[in-house]
């Protein structure tokens, strides 16, 4: 019983992670379109002037790192979810 209980909970597991690779990549993606969109209504633009795409790039650039760190970092090892427990008594 305790088998299927703990294979249950690494498959729940596994899929919230592939959830969040998965949510990542669409992130990604939509980064890039938008972005690329951006540079090239300033590119055809008759006055280019200053490259104000980058604020975008950017700010949305900071969101897509730590996006991508919270979908790729490792899962908790249970040495420290136990010094967590203890810790909270």
């Amino acid at each position: 019983m305790e088998a299927n209980a703990e294979e249950q909970s690494r498959r729940a597991r596994a899929l919230r992670r592939l959830k969040k690779k998965r949510e990542f990549a669409t992130h990604v993606a939509v980064y890039v379109v938008v972005n690329v969109f951006l540079i090239i209504l300033w590119a055809t633009a008759d006055d280019r002037g200053f490259f104000w795409p980058m604020y975008p790039l950017l700010g949305w650039g900071i969101g897509i790192v730590l996006h991508g760190w919270d979908a790729y970092r490792g899962e908790p090892t249970e040495e420290q979810i136990r010094k967590e427990m203890d810790r909270m008594g």
